[in-house]
């Protein structure tokens, strides 16, 4: 009687475990602004701020701009408290516990404006958080801080560099993506863009968004429970190798994102990106696999027109001759990730 009781104590000792273990896992995000409209499951008009044209999705992520030409990679967030002034007033919080990896006084020195950049080492992948157009940033706030889940890093506003925000669309731009590469500045360099770069590899070039809206819809509904279901959720649109032995710092930063290989020497990479071009799968290659490849060679595998057409505005793909090839923007994205010419 002691010997069974003594395993079936065990064996639900043991599920007890690996049930709170499965709750410890779940990601909880935190509303960034004092608006409750979206926890209380009301339409995007209540807590988007849309642009001058006044459609409501263009405050939203993805080719919602321009009449779907142009591509913004945050949510813009409307304030709900205003100042004597007129002025947008609302506290802007942190979505998850993190460490402060950027902060940008300057509001002329970008087009973010005053911008804060956050990085989540407690989830996997470890994403970051940008916070933009800020009034004015947490007194103190500086690299290297933590900063808890739901912590007041700022106040909404609508600071800007290069063109003037007016005071009735203040709003909070936040993103929630992946860095392309801690390399940036020697990409950034060859580009000769005629300004200088003061904003390390926390430049927007250098970020690749996520849907903001829809990841955390996605919590909420339970159709996730972390971030590494989330990338592991999203849709091929290129899928593509290529012959290198370089291994990106992004796959070590990144992990969890990384197919695992062979034990052999990496003589190449087997990439999937998603309909934005973020690379969200990979998977290292042997010599054998990329045998009759010249050095740095890509080569089209896969394309999905639906998901590309979802993004009609990013240029991923061209056709020459009838042949996929990367277009503009996955050749950038190679470049940076790569170090390619």
């Amino acid at each position: 009687m002691r010997s069974r009781f003594s395993r079936g104590s065990a064996a639900f000792l043991l599920f007890l475990l690996a049930t709170l273990a499965g709750f410890a896992q779940r990601t909880e995000l935190f509303w960034p602004t004092p608006n409750v409209a979206w926890l209380e499951g009301r339409g995007i008009d209540a807590f988007v701020q849309p642009t001058v044209s006044g459609e409501i999705t263009s405050g939203c992520f993805g080719c919602v701009r321009s009449s779907g030409s142009q591509f913004h990679e945050g949510l813009d967030l409307r304030p709900v408290v205003r100042n004597r002034q007129g002025e947008a007033d609302d506290p802007v919080f942190a979505v998850l516990p993190g460490i402060v990896r950027h902060v940008a006084v300057r509001a002329g020195a970008s087009s973010y404006g005053r911008y804060v950049v956050l990085e989540h080492p407690e989830v996997t992948p470890a994403v970051y958080s940008l916070y933009a157009h800020l009034a004015a940033i947490a007194p103190g706030l500086k690299p290297g801080d933590a900063v808890a889940r739901g912590q007041t890093i700022g106040s909404m506003g609508r600071s800007a560099g290069g063109y003037v925000i007016p005071k009735e669309r203040a709003h909070l731009h936040l993103e929630l993506g992946l860095m392309v590469t801690r390399e940036f500045q020697t990409w950034y360099a060859t580009r000769k863009f005629g300004s200088r770069n003061d904003h390390g590899p926390w430049n927007g070039m250098n970020l690749m968004g996520i849907d903001l809206l829809d990841v955390f819809n996605a919590f909420r509904s339970k159709r996730v429970d972390t971030f590494d279901e989330y990338f592991a959720s999203m849709g091929t649109a290129v899928r593509l190798r290529i012959a290198t032995r370089r291994i990106p710092d992004f796959t070590q930063r990144y992990p969890t994102l990384v197919e695992r290989g062979t034990d052999e020497l990496i003589a190449g990479w087997e990439v999937s990106f998603n309909a934005t071009g973020l690379p969200f799968h990979w998977r290292p290659l042997t010599i054998a696999q990329v045998m009759g490849y010249r050095p740095n060679e890509v080569r089209i595998l896969e394309t999905n027109e639906v998901e590309l057409k979802s993004m009609r505005c990013r240029s991923l793909i061209v056709k020459r001759r009838g042949n996929p090839e990367p277009g503009p923007d996955l050749r950038t994205f190679l470049q940076q990730l790569f170090g390619l010419p």
